[in-house]
């Protein structure tokens, strides 16, 4: 097994304090690795990364438009959401739409990542909600299709016919057989698989246009949604809406829990997907941006990606202590 490859450093002054390694793989649609940094035959848990793939039943069944889903939906079930205003009024709104309310969410309640949202909350003494969770687009997804299946509610079942065609769909663009599952925060199983292959998967959602067929055209309903609407997707402040703003709503990136990242060039037909094995978001987020520059979507001077790819570390007092940047294996 290839070793994972440092791919993020941290520097206090001169003095390198810290290295984040990881995986990563670009690849074409048919599986042809373009760039592999590390082990393209390491398997991990892909995480929110994966959400377009489960998505895709959704899009692909005819439920989405038999529910009227928008744009804003689809980049909206596709999202890890900051729980703002504008993504709990339109799940709270969706649910409605479907005859649901927040207690058919089966993602548990979360704490909004939103600090006005939750502060909020605390004035007026409401409660945290599923609603709030950063999954229930995906989840407000599942149900709007689980409808349309006429099955029953307990939608994240491995048994129930919405996780039977979320498996069907990963595997079939992986081009692998999972060989396991976890479950993921937001109670959702959620597939194994290599990096090669989630970067195969992403590569299809890159080529993917719309008249090309009924999953194609799926593909690429997501993916542009996602591009359109990257407030959706997470929200200010976070490195996934940040980028896909600053390169020019062209390509779709999508992180995951324990510092997984993926990314759909549409131009170049490519996918990408990455791993750091610590599961350092601050890494994963830095290595994406360094991706992104290396094949040239991302314009490394732009405001935000300074934020991401050569970030000044500051202390308390707002002093440069120090700078996050890409490894050599990256650069």
């Amino acid at each position: 097994m290839t070793q994972a490859v440092p791919m993020t450093e941290i520097w206090r002054g001169d003095i390198l304090e810290s290295v984040h390694s990881g995986h990563a793989v670009v690849c074409r649609p048919d599986g042809e690795i373009v760039h592999a940094w590390g082990d393209p035959e390491a398997v991990v848990l892909p995480r929110s990364s994966s959400k377009m793939i489960q998505a895709l039943p959704l899009v692909e069944s005819g439920a989405a438009d038999a529910a009227g889903l928008t744009t804003q939906h689809l980049a909206l079930a596709c999202a890890s959401h900051n729980a703002s205003k504008i993504h709990n009024d339109m799940v709270r709104d969706w649910l409605s739409h479907l005859g649901y309310a927040d207690e058919d969410l089966i993602c548990g309640p979360q704490e909004p990542r939103d600090i006005a949202v939750r502060d909020d909350l605390i004035r007026c003494n409401d409660p945290v909600c599923r609603v709030h969770n950063n999954c229930s687009g995906k989840h407000s997804g599942f149900l709007t299709l689980t409808k349309h299946l006429g099955a029953d509610k307990n939608y994240v079942s491995m048994d129930h016919p919405v996780q039977k065609a979320v498996l069907t769909v990963h595997e079939e663009l992986t081009g692998e057989t999972s060989p396991g599952y976890g479950i993921d925060g937001c109670s959702a199983p959620n597939h194994a698989s290599t990096l090669k292959g989630m970067a195969r998967a992403m590569a299809f959602f890159a080529a993917a246009r719309e008249g090309q067929g009924p999953r194609e055209t799926a593909a690429a309903r997501l993916r542009d949604a996602m591009a359109t609407h990257p407030e959706y997707v997470a929200g200010e402040g976070r490195a996934c809406t940040n980028l896909m703003r600053a390169m020019g709503h062209k390509v779709a990136i999508k992180t995951g829990a324990e510092a997984y990242f993926i990314a759909i060039l549409p131009e170049q037909e490519l996918g990408v997907a990455l791993k750091i094995i610590d599961g350092g978001t601050r890494a994963a987020e830095n290595a994406i941006a360094a991706i992104l520059a290396k094949l040239g979507v991302l314009d490394p001077a732009h405001p935000e990606a300074a934020k991401y790819l050569d970030a000044p570390i500051r202390n308390w007092d707002g002093l440069q202590t120090g700078r996050m940047c890409a490894s050599s294996a990256l650069r």
